[in-house]
């Protein structure tokens, strides 16, 4: 099986570059970094991702929230947040959106790599059906 092609969308560099190189230790391919949620649904549209990791808080105008919404309608492709954000309002506002995960920071390898692979198979399983 092919290797998903994943964009990171993590306001934070130093944080994106570490999620990069765990995921590329885990034999994924990150085809795209993206810190804010315009850019994003950009480089969405242009990139095609199998896979979204999508952090919540982003620089810019809209949050991941807001930006995993929009490109859940436009582009239909599944995410996961990574965030360090989990109170009731956000578990609330994330939900709404169907999100295939959510892992909350500080994650390990392990876990990402579990979530990835259930998100990527449900998708799979939709397009099926």
């Amino acid at each position: 099986m092919l290797s998903p092609k994943i964009l990171i969308v993590e306001n934070e560099r130093i944080v994106a570059d570490d999620i990069k190189q765990r995921l590329e230790d885990l034999g994924y391919e990150v085809i795209g970094i993206s810190g804010n949620g315009n850019d994003a649904l950009k480089k969405t549209g242009e990139i095609k991702p199998d896979l979204i990791l999508m952090d919540i808080i982003l620089t810019g105008e809209v949050d991941g929230i807001e930006t995993a919404q929009q490109i859940s309608e436009l582009y239909s492709v599944p995410f996961i947040y990574l965030t360090a954000y989990y109170d009731d309002e956000i578990l609330k506002r994330a939900s709404l959106t169907q999100p295939a995960g959510y892992i909350t920071k500080p994650f390990d390898s392990v876990g990402l790599h579990a979530a990835i692979q259930m998100a990527i198979y449900k998708q799979k399983k939709f397009k099926e059906s």
